[in-house]
């Protein structure tokens, strides 16, 4: 997805590059542009608030709530899958590896995220479509990942649901 695919349906640009209360400076983001980078932008922004832009036409803006949507639209939600979390060094990172060793378990990796770990390593967290992720866990360590932590595919409440996109636009409103 990109910034053009976050627009806000309910915000209207602004005329001359100010922000909605005229004072700050919207920044701007080329409509081209994956929304993994947009994401920090719209963090840094001080009216979190973004213009996207193609070429020299401002299409619209993204803010807080536009942005979480969009992100929302690009995890698909599973009810039958599990989170493993794993760390491994830099120089041992594979994807197409960790992707074997989930299959080695018979399972089927729904989406991979990885980031900086504070000790120098990469902290990778797998979703798998296995209800309980023992077997794909075992098969991790097999092929010398270290797993830090796995959650069963028990699906919450819509309450809890609820309670975590709510913190999640909160953080995103700071």
């Amino acid at each position: 997805m990109t910034a053009k695919d976050a627009i806000s349906p309910l915000r209207r640009p602004v005329g001359s590059g100010l922000s909605a209360d005229g004072l700050l400076p919207v920044a701007t983001v080329d409509a081209g542009a994956p929304l993994t980078d947009v994401l920090q932008r719209l963090l840094d922004s001080p009216t979190h608030e973004l213009g996207v832009a193609d070429g020299k036409s401002t299409l619209g803006v993204i803010d807080s709530d536009s942005m979480l949507a969009a992100l929302g639209r690009m995890i698909a939600s599973r009810d039958d899958c599990s989170l493993i979390s794993v760390e491994c060094d830099p120089g041992d990172y594979s994807a197409s590896l960790i992707a074997r060793a989930v299959e080695d378990a018979d399972a089927h990796m729904v989406d991979l995220w990885s980031a900086p770990a504070a000790d120098g390593k990469i902290l990778v967290t797998i979703r798998v479509r296995l209800e309980n992720p023992e077997s794909a866990v075992r098969s991790l360590r097999r092929y010398g990942y270290e797993v830090v932590e796995a959650i069963g595919g028990q699906r919450p409440s819509y309450q809890v649901e609820r309670d975590r996109l709510s913190a999640l636009q909160a953080y995103l409103n700071v």
